[in-house]
């Protein structure tokens, strides 16, 4: 690990600074538009904007990686990113917002596409893979208090403008941070006139097929308990506070558990673990509904927690196994264009189903999905 340890320094750096770009326009601009007087449908919209440009443009993107390695598509996901910034400084029009949206959401996945791409390259074996992707999966963590906690600060001290002017600079990090990711050659083109297969083709493989199955079950966990905590505290008459104190540990689990992965991950088994984690998921959303106080709460946020931050290092290092090594740009796509598609859809889904059947049978429908589901981990 010693030998690429600065390399890996400066993918998670690059990572935090184009996530932390986003984060904090993703939370001034709506905040903007509020102020301004818009409707919450537009303001339902404009968060839907950030995870809808990742949907369309994962697969350019990710073909863009698998041609031209690492620098390229980060300097266009930069480019991205302080456009996006710098239109919401210049103008804070309602449109100018949804475009600093589209931009920054596009720049934020260029960029964690292909640094997913490089970190599963600089690994020898899987449990190398384990701990790199362990270690790059604490930049978002980061990222999402880096982001909002600046730009909030900013807003009450200075405005609105200085927020955005401030957060359009931060993606200057991963450039700066670049120098120390080696130079990859250009994948050559096949040879002749042989062409080369369609993203599509590599969904025939069952393998990845589980995979994206079983990474969207677990990050539909991960959103379905961030819609149902604050309902179901609401309804136990639990302060704002404690609300964002029990949402505030299931975050530090996640981050405690990925600290940890790195030591162990010579005793881990990719498949079991998700396995594991899935069966784990569904056990505490069994029990969620029903406890009542504010620390039992907290336990099973913790307990979830520790589940759903052992996956993300699960799953990529297995899709680096089972994907051919010059299309992992393209895999590392259909995984982002799953968890952004169902990050659009899936909280008015939540919305529906919990004013028809009550936010508490959400955890026990996605229990019981999350439970089948772990058969298909074993089969990976």
């Amino acid at each position: 690990m010693a030998q690429f340890s600065r390399p890996l320094l400066a993918l998670i750096l690059g990572q935090i600074s184009l996530h932390s770009c986003m984060a904090g326009v993703r939370m001034a601009a709506p905040l903007q538009a509020l102020k301004q007087g818009q409707a919450e449908w537009a303001v339902g919209l404009l968060m839907a904007l950030f995870a809808a440009a990742p949907v369309l443009l994962s697969l350019p993107a990710g073909r863009l990686a698998d041609r031209r390695g690492y620098h390229v598509p980060l300097r266009l996901g930069i480019g991205l990113s302080l456009a996006g910034g710098a239109l919401a400084a210049i103008s804070s029009h309602y449109v100018a917002m949804c475009l600093a949206a589209i931009l920054t959401g596009a720049g934020a996945n260029f960029g964690l596409i292909t640094i997913q791409r490089t970190a599963g390259r600089m690994a020898g074996d899987a449990t190398e893979r384990i701990r790199v992707f362990s270690w790059l999966g604490l930049a978002p963590a980061l990222s999402n208090v880096i982001g909002p906690v600046t730009a909030g600060a900013l807003i009450d001290l200075m405005g609105f403008r200085a927020a955005f002017g401030l957060l359009m600079l931060m993606p200057l990090a991963a450039l700066v941070s670049s120098r120390y990711v080696p130079v990859e050659a250009d994948a050559p083109r096949p040879p002749g006139a042989v062409q080369r297969q369609g993203s599509w083709d590599l969904l025939r493989s069952a393998p990845l097929r589980r995979l994206l199955l079983v990474n969207w079950l677990l990050s539909a966990s991960w959103d379905v308990h961030s819609f149902v905590v604050p309902i179901l505290g609401h309804e136990r008459g639990l302060s704002a506070a404690t609300i964002g104190l029990v949402l505030g540990l299931f975050a530090a689990s996640v981050a405690g558990v990925r600290l940890l992965i790195p030591v162990l991950a010579h005793r881990l088994s990719e498949s079991q673990v998700l396995a594991g984690a899935m069966l784990w998921t569904a056990a505490v959303f069994a029990v969620y509904p029903f406890v009542q106080s504010a620390w039992l709460m907290a336990c099973c946020a913790s307990l979830l927690g520790l589940s759903l931050g052992a996956v993300q290092p699960m799953v990529m290092s297995t899709l680096h196994h089972i994907t051919p090594h010059e299309r992992h740009g393209e895999a590392i796509a259909f995984r982002s264009m799953a968890l952004n598609g169902s990050s659009t859809v899936m909280p008015l889904l939540f919305g529906a189903f919990g004013a028809a059947l009550g936010a508490a049978s959400l955890f026990w429908m996605m229990g019981l999905a999350v439970g089948a589901g772990s058969w298909q981990a074993r089969r990976i």
